[in-house]
């Protein structure tokens, strides 16, 4: 079993969902994040006041899967999300070790369904 996190734009959210969709990837769970990386913010100006905005709007999308689908989620969070420019987003992929359904019971891969 994986935890899949990546961070992408928020403009790009209906196309990655659509992409996973495709990939037979319907579980996910959306937060609403800040951050930067490589495009470091920007500089705007408000009622005459330099102002540095520095954290920018990201999502954050987190899909628990088991082992034979965690190359089409990357590959579906790819498709919908690449742009080509700075800022795309990232992808981690990490173990997890142990999942359970509160509903049922169920643990491991037949938690994650």
């Amino acid at each position: 079993m994986k935890l899949i996190i990546a961070y992408i734009q928020p403009e790009k959210l209906p196309a990655v969902k659509q992409s996973l969709y495709d990939n037979e990837v319907f579980k996910m769970s959306v937060t609403n994040a800040l951050g930067c990386g490589q495009q470091k913010g920007y500089h705007e100006s408000y009622r005459g006041v330099d102002i540095e905005v520095n954290l920018l709007k990201k999502l954050r999308i987190e899909i628990a899967v088991n082992e034979d689908f965690v190359e089409r989620t990357i590959k579906g969070i790819i498709d919908g999300a690449r742009t080509g420019n700075i800022g795309d987003g990232k992808i981690f992929v990490l173990d997890l070790p142990e999942c359970i359904r509160i509903r049922t019971g169920e643990t491991g891969s037949d938690a994650i369904g």
